[in-house]
């Protein structure tokens, strides 16, 4: 009889935790740390994995709150699609939200970040959906027995596309000198309720300007990261971030550029909005021209879909700091702007419809050079087409890459130095 017992316990034991749960074991405590769902996917408290790891939960002002794990700080940003610790940022699929004054982060802070940011003596297992804590002296895989993406991917299979955002990005040099790594962010315009333009006039493929921009950033990230940049993305999945909180990731994230990306509309007004065509690229000044700033109204559109909380207000003299330091990468993102436009030219059917500027709302809190691109009209058939196709997005996002590093490697041979930050 106390045989079967045992067994029967081993058995229990060994099973996997239910969908709604994970499990956190030591070698004598295992707890069960239940999921909340939410509209982004299960999220989870950082307090639940008491009593097997040693947590504090800080709030460390009204935008940023403090995760210490086992002596490790992890600073969490609700809103915002990655946490940082020591000199490492990792980027999220899902940014933390607070829900009823509590923090919820998603399930890669388990499957990832935690291993990454403990390096010894955690390991995920995605099989079982279990994380285990050894002795510190026990050497453990980072994401237990299988890649990173893997996990994550059984982790939470909604998560798609994580494998191009999941891995954590290094900001500062090691102990061995070394030049600084040039880390790009990329922003995918509008996501999750906010559509952007739809198209195109008449016969075509339908297309949401949200969805374009997004594969296309993936492409130009992937590309990057292949050329040895460290790529930053506003968003990795179809959701809502903040027109101010775009910029506010690229300056937290130390990026050398910030490039948003989006698709243009014609006025219906016009006499043949159908037949209009091209692409060109845009930088943070006042609207020169009528068209400027019709394109200018359309993207600063987005800001009605966020809420008050969303919206960060500041005051006068932050107004005038901001336009600073606009100002003093005025040049740089003119320059960046062409070269953007010359190598798109080189592939693109529609005509190059020139450098221009305008007061994009995506662009004023990112303090670096910053570009906004329109890839085309998605209201032409021929352009929603070419914007639809893999073909297509390839090309471009091969013309975004390519740019990025010609500009990068012009601005350092410019300043004399060995890289950018």
């Amino acid at each position: 009889m106390i045989a079967a017992l045992l067994l029967a316990a081993q058995i229990a034991a060994a099973q996997p935790a239910p969908p709604n749960a994970f499990l956190v074991k030591d070698g004598t405590r295992s707890t069960q740390v239940t999921l909340v769902q939410t509209q982004a996917g299960p999220m989870f408290r950082p307090t639940g994995l008491r009593p097997v790891l040693d947590v504090a939960v800080t709030r460390r002002n009204p935008t940023e709150y403090v995760v210490r794990v086992s002596g490790t700080s992890i600073t969490v940003k609700p809103g915002l699609p990655y946490v940082s610790y020591a000199d490492t940022m990792h980027q999220l699929a899902q940014a933390p939200i607070v829900r009823d004054g509590e923090l919820l982060v998603p399930m890669q802070f388990v499957s990832e970040v935690l291993p990454a940011a403990l390096r010894t003596g955690l390991m995920w297992d995605a099989q079982r959906r279990e994380l285990r804590k050894f002795a510190a002296s026990q050497p453990s895989a980072v994401i237990g027995t299988r890649a990173a993406g893997t996990a994550a991917a059984d982790s939470d299979r909604s998560q798609r596309g994580r494998q191009a955002a999941s891995a954590p990005v290094a900001r500062t040099a090691s102990a061995r000198p070394r030049t600084k790594r040039r880390l790009v962010v990329l922003d995918a315009g509008h996501g999750g309720p906010d559509r952007g333009m739809s198209g195109p006039i008449g016969d075509g493929p339908r297309i949401a300007e949200k969805d374009i921009t997004l594969q296309v950033s993936r492409r130009v990230g992937a590309k990057l990261k292949a050329m040895g940049v460290d790529v930053v993305y506003t968003r990795t999945r179809d959701t809502l971030i903040a027109l101010s909180d775009r910029g506010r990731i690229a300056n937290d994230a130390g990026g050398a550029l910030f490039i948003s990306i989006h698709v243009n509309a014609a006025n219906p007004r016009w006499k043949s909005p159908g037949a209009a065509r091209g692409f060109e690229t845009y930088f943070l000044a006042e609207a020169k021209t009528e068209d400027a700033r019709r394109v200018e109204e359309m993207e600063n559109e987005s800001i009605q879909y966020e809420t008050a909380a969303e919206t960060h207000k500041g005051d006068p003299l932050s107004f005038i700091v901001a336009d600073m330091l606009q100002n003093e990468h005025l040049r740089e993102s003119s320059e960046l702007a062409e070269i953007i436009q010359r190598r798109i030219g080189g592939s693109h059917p529609g005509p190059n419809r020139g450098v221009k500027q305008a007061g994009f709302r995506v662009l004023v809190t990112a303090f670096m050079p910053s570009v906004l691109v329109e890839l085309g009209f998605g209201t032409n058939p021929a352009e929603a087409r070419y914007m639809a196709s893999s073909a297509g997005q390839d090309a471009l996002a091969s013309a975004i890459a390519a740019a990025t590093i010609e500009y990068l490697e012009q601005y350092e041979r410019r300043i004399g130095a060995g890289s950018v930050q």
